[in-house]
């Protein structure tokens, strides 16, 4: 997958060879099993028709511009989010930062400057429930009308529903934020999970027989489950390990700010400063007090116990 940049005063930065382009648009926050539909048709259609396959994403959140009171956290920071991308076989994917000005855009006119100017778009594929353009205005019927008249095809790609209930970032979301990771996890079609990068701690793990990796996460709109501890698998630049993770407050050790501290297991190499990526597996218990130290450990043993079996058992799943 290539990245491509766009200023609205520049060439998009795709190949100049005339080539037409299939191309879908939206925030794709996640990119779960829903926008991995439309992805998909494109991919497809762009093969079927010798077109490029391109995708137009935002960032920041156009909420976080428009009404940033009501902008969701993020499943996928921009790292996170070309990461994903990058392993869906997308030919372009193209970020074009969100501006007050560019939220002032009426359908037409982003279909114009951008989609037709600059991408040389034959075909649109949007998903259900698709809006964009001053207002979310730009809905299916709009743009069959405008690409009727500017000479370009609209198809809307259907709905993916588990259960009877349609996959969507802001599903996903409230799944994660109480704790339903299950349930977040078949709506993404893979774990969640959040990056940090290994900085230096207490060494308190370290003390009590298990060390950890303490991981600071940079993105502060990034969404970060509840406070628990979990079966983790942490990705570094050698490789995916399991692990078992403290993620919150530290009630035994009165003073301490809250943290993300991860223990790998069967691992000893040093991390500080390297970036993980920690895929969240399953809950295994909410934080409590523990009145001594050996109590602590007695259950950080334990712990580790019920991750290996959690892991072990998703592993064969």
């Amino acid at each position: 997958m290539t990245e491509a940049a766009i200023d609205l005063s520049l060439p998009s930065g795709l190949p100049a060879d005339g080539r037409g382009a299939v191309v879908t648009v939206g925030t794709f926050d996640g990119v779960h099993r829903g926008h991995r539909a439309v992805l998909e048709e494109i991919r497809a259609r762009a093969v079927d028709t010798d077109r490029r396959a391109v995708l137009l994403t935002f960032h920041p959140h156009p909420l976080r511009i428009v009404r940033p009171q009501a902008a969701p956290p993020l499943l996928t920071t921009p790292v996170e989010k070309k990461e994903i991308l990058a392993e869906t076989g997308l030919e372009y994917a193209v970020f074009l930062r969100f501006t007050p000005a560019l939220s002032r855009y009426t359908p037409r006119r982003f279909v114009e400057e951008i989609l037709v100017g600059r991408l040389r778009v034959q075909e649109l594929v949007i998903g259900h429930d698709h809006g964009f353009g001053k207002g979310r205005s730009g809905d299916a019927e709009m743009l069959a009308k405008i690409g009727k008249e500017l000479g370009f095809d609209v198809d809307v790609v259907s709905p993916v529903t588990i259960r009877d209930q349609t996959v969507s970032s802001s599903q996903i979301r409230d799944a994660i934020s109480k704790g339903r990771l299950d349930e977040a996890r078949e709506g993404l079609g893979r774990p969640y999970s959040l990056r940090g990068f290994v900085v230096r701690g207490d060494q308190r793990g370290r003390e009590l027989g298990f060390p950890t990796a303490n991981l600071s996460v940079g993105e502060s709109d990034k969404l970060i489950p509840p406070s628990g501890i979990y079966a983790v698998r942490g990705t570094l630049r050698d490789g995916t390990f399991d692990g078992a993770l403290h993620l919150g407050p530290r009630p035994t050790f009165q003073g301490s700010p809250p943290s993300i501290e991860l223990h790998l297991l069967d691992f000893s190499r040093d991390v500080y400063g390297e970036e993980i990526r920690v895929d969240f597996i399953e809950f295994l218990r909410p934080i409590r007090a523990f009145d001594s130290a050996p109590a602590l450990i007695r259950q950080m043993g334990m712990d580790v116990d019920a991750a290996r079996v959690a892991l072990e058992r998703d592993a064969s799943d």
